[in-house]
């Protein structure tokens, strides 16, 4: 067991020299250069002088969030023995289930490659790459034939694969306890009751209030116990609150403050301040280099991506215009070597191929796609809601990267962490099953297991299934509380809210006709309800 002291060290060293590679490094550097110059700084107090520069210049603040942002996104520090592999997944059989669904997607990937005859990358000719460049901003109007390209694989085929997951250690148990759970997810992990989860979600207590709700209804602001939404009701004071902490960019004083919703006008720079995303020229640049690549070289994913966004996002009403944007984010996605870093804390690996005639010699080993990531069907779907906050492509871009490399990632890989979706189908069907048994065990009867009805709903973090200002509703919340976990108690609150028609129907087919349309649902009286008005 590693004592706090110990993990405290570990983490401050891991953070240390992850942002001594930084830029923000240099940054810190130049300025720290820049301030010896300065008459109010001192030899002989050289040290505190430069540390007060660096406070009242705002590096300080930036250096914070950057500390802050690290503090989210890496997992606690195992103990020093501990081997490489449990940072990324501490049980080895999760770790071995996640290998084999990636030999299988592997191997739906190089099948197809070998169907069509096309090579996994191949250079483009100077004619198509002229081309490309000048359709960039209107890729949408192309209409390549993609009838023989197929998703690699959908949600349903992944969660067949979470169904079969078992651990060997209860297999041969003579008291399999477990069985007691009557859902598809067989595996024992720890998930939270209702109790926990109105703890860990206080500020979603039904008397305080929610932006974005409660502040558009005639509701008295002495109802509410904090001071979120009574300023809420002063009009402009509530911006100027808000915009407070955006120029003081304290993305700690963000994140905490969206837990209760954000004021739709600033949501996107909001979101950017908890993620810690400036845009600053060399991420431009950056992003236009990713761009120059995709401009030079064709990947058979690139097929993938166009065939899942004209199959998803163009037939969606909300985001059918955002077609390009869709296009040059995931292109460039797929391109980005950076977005590789993310697997020392993912249970997944990224996959491998070989330059031609150099098969299982690793030195020509190569990761593809670049980014280590193939999409599958409804992968778009992370980057649609997005397009209404962001309209500056490279922008738009580091969001979306940050959002994936810190969530999307554990909604598609096999893992025993509180926020992916094996825990997250396991607390539905826990959530159902204790709270609305009668629900679950006739659902169950008629062959119609809920979690094949919600599944994709997790998997997707609903997009395309709510409104889109209720899905920014829900992922704000997401964002507020670094976690996943509302994804599955709205995915109850859902059934909950449809459980007398849902009791009525006898088939499979009937229950995911009750719940086809998630349109018209509000998520915030969805949540509050099902938390904090049911009985435990």
């Amino acid at each position: 067991m590693l004592d706090p002291d110990s993990g405290l060290s570990l983490t401050i060293a891991r953070i240390v020299q992850r942002l001594k590679g930084s830029s923000l490094h240099s940054q810190l550097e130049r300025q720290a250069r820049v301030s010896l110059y300065k008459p109010e700084i001192k030899l002989e107090s050289l040290k505190e002088d430069i540390k007060d520069f660096l406070k009242t210049s705002g590096w300080e603040k930036k250096l914070q969030n950057a500390v802050y942002s690290e503090l989210n996104v890496f997992p606690s520090p195992c103990h020093p023995a501990a081997p490489p592999e449990h940072m990324k997944e501490p049980l080895a059989y999760m770790r071995k289930a996640q290998g084999s669904w990636e030999k299988r997607i592997l191997k739906s990937l190089n099948s197809m490659c070998t169907e069509l005859s096309i090579p996994l990358a191949q250079k483009r000719p100077v004619s198509e790459q002229k081309e490309l460049l000048s359709k960039w901003n209107e890729m949408g109007t192309d209409e390549p034939d993609l009838s023989l390209f197929r998703p690699v694989y959908a949600p349903k085929d992944f969660l067949e694969v979470l169904m079969n997951l078992r651990n060997p250690n209860y297999e041969n148990g003579e008291q399999p306890s477990f069985r007691n759970h009557l859902g598809l997810i067989q595996v024992p992990l720890k998930v939270k009751d209702i109790p926990e989860l109105k703890e860990d979600f206080s500020e979603l207590g039904l008397n305080i209030g929610q932006l974005g709700i409660d502040d558009s209804a005639q509701v008295p602001p002495e109802f509410f116990e904090n001071e979120h939404v009574r300023v809420g009701q002063k009009g402009m004071d509530l911006f100027s609150s808000v915009i407070n902490f955006l120029a003081e960019q304290d993305s700690a004083a963000a994140q905490q403050y969206v837990r209760q919703g954000c004021p739709t006008a600033l949501r996107a720079d909001l979101w950017a301040l908890i993620l810690n995303i400036s845009n600053q020229p060399e991420d431009v640049l950056y992003y236009e280099q990713l761009k120059s690549n995709v401009i030079q070289h064709d990947l058979l994913v690139d097929s993938l991506i166009y065939k899942d966004v004209k199959l998803t996002a163009s037939n969606d009403d909300y985001y059918f215009v955002f077609e390009d944007y869709l296009y040059q984010v995931l292109l460039c996605f797929s391109r980005d070597t950076s977005v590789l870093e993310h697997f020392t804390y993912s249970s997944a690996t990224p996959p491998k191929s070989y330059i031609r005639g150099k098969l299982g010699m690793e030195e020509y080993a190569v990761f593809y796609p670049p980014n280590g990531v193939i999409p599958f069907h409804g992968f778009s779907m992370y980057v649609a809601p997005l397009c209404f906050l962001y309209h500056e492509p490279s922008k738009l871009y580091q969001i979306f990267r940050e959002m994936y490399v810190r969530f999307f990632f554990r909604l598609h890989s096999i893992s025993s962490h509180p926020s992916g979706i094996v825990s997250l189908c396991l607390l539905f069907e826990t959530l159902l099953q204790t709270h609305l048994p009668q629900l679950f065990y006739h659902l169950r009867e008629i062959g119609a297991q809920p979690l094949r009805i919600s599944f994709k709903w997790m998997v997707r973090a609903f997009s395309g299934y709510l409104a889109t200002d209720q899905l920014l509703l829900l992922w704000d919340r997401i964002l507020g509380y670094n976690s996943l976990e509302i994804l599955a108690v709205l995915a109850t609150a859902v059934f909950a809210f449809r459980a007398v028609n849902l009791m009525e129907v006898t088939s499979l087919a009937a229950a995911e006709a009750v719940l086809a349309d998630l349109s018209t649902l509000k998520v915030m009286p969805l949540l509050q309800i099902f938390l904090f008005a049911t009985v435990t």
